[in-house]
């Protein structure tokens, strides 16, 4: 039998993918399903972005583009990035990529190898931790805590940071957690940076634009003396409800970016034309669609943490950003997968375990409320009934 190097018997895989897997089994089954699994918005892809792909495909659009992306849409990537932050970036920093997880594979399979730690946020997205371990180098988890309101603490974050530590991972606003770090503790990291010149930074902002109640973001970018080391991620799929589009891009530093490019030219060669076109029509378009879809996130985060608050042995902390309630159920009795598998299976509400994101996972369930009000409220009663009825497992 032909063996694979060692690196794919240590991959994992983010499991909301498996739980939608056997959502849609059960559905095809002719069950009554409720997803509050996947981080997928449930709106539509606002027309004038779909149809400035239709237009794109029409105009004939059906070649190769650059590698590194059309320039006007990383000109516009540029402006965007200027008005939300404040930052000049270089359009020639900019490059497309299809989705966000490549630039999460590209920089960690830039800087891990065996003998080196990579520092990720635990609770945080799996495949930081799928992709780091792929490489041999050490995965390295930065504390999220209840208690911090699912901040990364610098007091916490920077004595994990060694002579072995080449790449940290940041992720605000969080999956699976919603917290926003607030500006204090960022600076207070930066500040700490300076002991580590040659340490690089994944800033994973995909959730940038949803916050709630006056918090702020703070992109990385915003900070001179750490810029010639990050590397931002970002894209359209939250934001424009554009998953399926596999359209995301990256701002590289000046030493990076040649790096990253050549990796593009290897891996895909380039982004589809007409989702690029898209994604030009998304940032350079009218942005109503994006304000009624947070101020909609907004009014169904109110639902799902005053409706997860009132069942018994359940509490949430309200996030601050992103789509996830990540709801402590570790006064149930259960644990957080069991309850997860359980959930689904007995009643038809998709979930996702905490532990699937981390060791500091455990005790916690992450709702996605990117599902409408009415199903966030029924699946919420039917959680309720099922822990009424369902002592946890003696064996647990």
């Amino acid at each position: 039998m032909v063996k694979t190097i060692p690196g794919f018997d240590r991959i994992g895989e983010e499991n909301a993918f498996a739980v939608l897997s056997r959502a849609t089994e059960l559905q095809q089954q002719g069950r009554d399903i409720i997803n509050l699994g996947i981080g997928q918005p449930d709106f539509r892809t606002p027309e004038h972005i779909s149809e400035a792909a239709i237009k794109a495909i029409r105009d004939g659009h059906h070649g190769y583009t650059p590698a590194t992306g059309i320039p006007a849409l990383r000109e516009a990537v540029a402006a965007d990035l200027k008005t939300r932050h404040d930052v000049e970036i270089n359009p020639g920093h900019v490059l497309i990529v299809p989705g966000g997880k490549v630039t999460m594979f590209m920089a960690i399979l830039m800087f891990g190898e065996p003998g080196v730690d990579i520092l990720y946020p635990d609770p945080g997205f799996p495949i930081y931790r799928s992709m780091i371990e792929f490489t041999g180098a050490t995965p390295v988890p930065i504390p999220v805590r209840e208690e911090n309101g699912f901040a990364f603490s610098a007091d916490e974050t920077l004595p994990l940071i060694s002579d072995r530590t080449r790449l940290i991972i940041l992720n605000s606003p969080a999956n699976p957690t919603g917290g926003v770090t607030p500006r204090s503790e960022i600076e207070a990291l930066v500040d700490g940076l300076d002991r580590f010149p040659d340490l690089a930074v994944l800033s994973d902002e995909i959730y940038s634009q949803m916050v709630y109640d006056g918090q702020e973001h703070v992109s990385l970018l915003s900070f001179p003396s750490i810029r010639d080391r990050v590397i931002l991620l970002d894209g359209w799929s939250k934001t424009y409800a554009m998953t399926g589009w596999r359209l995301g891009y990256a701002v590289w530093p000046d030493g990076l970016i040649d790096k990253a490019r050549k990796l593009a030219v290897n891996a895909w060669s380039c982004v589809n034309a007409p989702a690029q076109y898209a994604g030009l029509a998304a940032l350079t378009g009218p942005q109503d669609p994006v304000d009624r879809m947070v101020e909609e996130f907004a009014s169904r985060r109110s639902v799902i943490v005053e409706r997860l608050n009132q069942i018994p042995n359940l509490s949430c902390r309200a996030p601050a950003g992103a789509f996830y309630a990540f709801a402590n159920v570790s006064r149930t009795g259960w644990k957080a997968k069991p309850l997860a598998a359980a959930l689904l299976e007995e009643t038809g509400v998709a979930a996702i375990g905490g532990p699937d994101f981390g060791i500091l996972g455990e005790g916690f369930i992450r709702f996605s409320y990117a599902n409408s009000t009415s199903n966030i409220i029924d699946a919420l009663q039917r959680l309720e009934d099922f822990l009424g009825r369902s002592p946890a497992p003696a064996h647990r």
